[in-house]
């Protein structure tokens, strides 16, 4: 009875979408998180009869077949990179994108990963860093005798330094935009690199057209909707239940039969 596998393939991907709802959750005050939306599409279709063809030889083209679907598969689980609410911290090396683009991250073995998570601070030279200490690019390198540090909205990073009146530049901050987000593959640690989907970054200053500008002392919060997400999971839990009530009628179906049969 094919009633029973592709109720069974409907109860794997409510599955899967309950587990990716979950990590939206889990991830709800994550700086920088993109939601994620679980996409699925319907299983190959078994012919029982074929539409536009004579039903017999000589006979009239039949008008609408008889097609009977095979269940649900998974064909996407989309990383949504809408714009997250703006929470002010007032660290000064706290810095929130607005708009379209990517912190560049350099990795210990030398590749570029991309992130909208701010939260920056400086090491033990001074340099710009992650909080997981990942360099920032192009590099930034803070004195030590630094009094305060300002980012304009272009990512330009001047510092006052010492005794100093009029601030000292330290370097230009430029992000990275992609053809296809949605292409970008996740890392954890709030990182994402470029794959072949996503096309090569191009590499701008802030505030040119098509790119973010900065906000420095706030971060970018998580893009969740905990209303929907909680809407998403009651959906995704009654589907479940259904697809399990499908499996239970099917057994008792066969085993009335099997009865009919001894």
């Amino acid at each position: 009875m094919k009633a029973l596998s592709i109720a069974a393939t409907g109860m794997n991907a409510q599955q899967l979408n309950l587990e990716v709802i979950a990590n939206n959750i889990a991830n709800i005050n994550t700086t920088g998180y993109k939601r994620a939306r679980a996409e699925f599409s319907d299983l190959l279709y078994q012919a029982e009869r074929v539409q536009g063809v004579p039903n017999r030889a000589g006979q009239a083209i039949v008008p609408e077949g008889a097609n009977v679907g095979l269940g649900v598969q998974t064909s996407a689980v989309r990383n949504l990179h809408l714009q997250g609410s703006l929470v002010s911290t007032g660290n000064d090396l706290d810095l929130a994108l607005i708009g379209k683009g990517w912190f560049q991250i350099q990795m210990p073995d030398g590749t570029t990963a991309y992130s909208r998570a701010g939260a920056f601070n400086t090491n033990d030279t001074g340099q710009l860093v992650t909080i997981d200490g990942y360099a920032v690019v192009p590099g930034i390198t803070v004195p030590p005798n630094t009094k305060s540090v300002t980012v304009s909205a272009s990512g330009e990073v001047l510092a006052t330094v010492g005794n100093a009146t009029v601030p000292t530049s330290l370097g230009q901050l430029t992000i990275a935009n992609f053809v296809n987000e949605a292409g970008l593959d996740p890392q954890g640690d709030n990182l994402f690199k470029q794959t072949p989907a996503s096309g090569a970054p191009v590499v701008g200053v802030p505030g040119d057209p098509g790119y973010a500008t900065v906000k420095q002392k706030y971060l970018e919060a998580s893009n969740v909707d905990p209303v929907k997400e909680i809407t998403d999971l009651i959906s995704a839990q009654r589907a479940y239940e259904m697809n399990s009530k499908v499996i239970q009628a099917a057994d008792e179906m066969a085993g009335t039969v099997s009865k009919n049969l001894r």
